[in-house]
């Protein structure tokens, strides 16, 4: 099975369980992982929140671009991106170049679930997360269904499960 030559990019809406699933698939296929947050992160040495203060969400998604860029040409790793990454049509057309792109889909009742008691998201600091969740999926989910190679639901899912199911898919594809 060549699962190791491919990159592997995950994409979906926060809350989908993109970190989780990334970080399994990577223990099981020895492979390196990456997170697009984590990674700004490292390299500007302060957190998201700060950036999206300081430069706005445009600022932050400048970032976000030069590391899809340096990342996205390595080989052999596993890249977990951030739900608005899909946004940026150079992202797009560098995932789509440089690896398989798996969607990980959630519904919007799990979303909200599972963003609940996070104070680490920026787009979600706000009365109304509820309506900012919805308009997120009008906008970005004809994007990741646009750019994913493979499409799997996380609802009520544990992580091993979803990666089994990205495991077999990359075996047979």
């Amino acid at each position: 099975m060549a699962i190791r030559q491919k990159n592997i990019f995950l994409v979906g809406p926060m809350g989908a369980g993109k970190s989780s699933v990334g970080k399994y698939l990577a223990s099981r296929l020895d492979m390196i992982f990456y997170d697009t947050d984590e990674e700004i992160e490292k390299r500007t040495g302060v957190d998201i929140g700060w950036i999206f203060d300081v430069e706005g969400e445009l600022g932050f998604r400048k970032r976000e671009e030069v590391v899809v860029s340096d990342l996205a040409p390595q080989s052999g790793i596993i890249l977990a991106t951030g739900g608005g990454t899909i946004m940026s049509p150079l992202c797009r057309a560098l995932l789509r170049h440089h690896g398989v792109v798996v969607y990980l889909e959630v519904s919007l009742a799990h979303q909200k679930n599972r963003t609940v008691n996070d104070s680490r998201r920026p787009l979600l600091r706000v009365g109304d997360r509820e309506a900012v969740l919805e308009r997120l999926q009008q906008e970005r989910e004809p994007l990741y269904e646009e750019v994913a190679d493979f499409s799997v639901h996380t609802d009520r899912r544990n992580v091993r499960a979803v990666a089994e199911d990205i495991i077999v898919w990359l075996a047979t594809s």
